[in-house]
């Protein structure tokens, strides 16, 4: 994880003149499209910090709402929808490859700031493994329920990057013969969305 975070470090200060140069945006107003990329990665918590976690996919999200409250509460909701054909789990000694696909990412944008948008949301999703994830008598399917923050940087009109955080749980729900789980686990996400108004265009 130390690599990862010496990239958004960098990342952040190579961007930081850009940023500066650009003006507010109205990409993210009511009906807008948001079309991602990302990867990330992350680690188990507890009992099981010996597991590590590898993932990588596109974004689709539709802001949903006008813009509603004041001051730092303003903002508006968005509905968001990842799909991972990479999503791998490391346990010890081993390697477990799948994908995953989130439905449901109910995500609250504070636009306050049109420049740097921070954001929260809740978030669920399936995960599919090629063996038992954890190994043993348990399954190759699991379910995923997450609490996220983040925020995105605006480095032209209608291009941001974003970079998150998410605490997460993984079980299968009894649908192996076992359900040990993992029950809490910690993400590390960047990535690159494009925007389109809803009247405007997406390039």
């Amino acid at each position: 994880m130390i690599p990862a975070l010496f990239v958004v470090a960098a990342l952040a200060a190579i961007l930081a003149p850009a940023v500066a140069a650009q003006t507010a945006d109205d990409s993210m107003t009511r009906l807008s499209w948001e079309l991602g990329v990302f990867s990330g990665g992350g680690i188990g918590l507890g009992k099981s910090d010996n597991t590590q976690f590898m993932y990588a996919g596109g974004r689709v999200g539709v802001v949903l709402s006008k813009e509603h409250f004041q001051n730092w509460f303003k903002g508006d909701f968005e509905w968001g929808v990842d799909l991972m054909p990479v999503y791998n789990v490391f346990p010890p000694d081993t390697a477990v490859y799948g994908g995953s696909f989130k439905p449901v990412i109910w995500q609250w944008n504070f636009t306050s700031h049109k420049k740097v948008v921070p954001y929260a949301a809740a978030a669920g999703g399936i995960v599919f493994t090629r063996a038992n994830v954890p190994p043993g008598d348990t399954s190759r399917v699991n379910f995923t329920s997450q609490l996220v923050t983040g925020f995105r940087i605006f480095v032209k009109p209608n291009r941001t990057i974003f970079f998150e955080d998410a605490i997460g749980h993984m079980s299968n729900a009894s649908l192996g013969n076992h359900n040990p789980g993992y029950n809490g686990l910690i993400e590390f996400t960047i990535g690159f969305s494009w925007w389109k108004p809803r009247h405007g265009k997406l390039i």
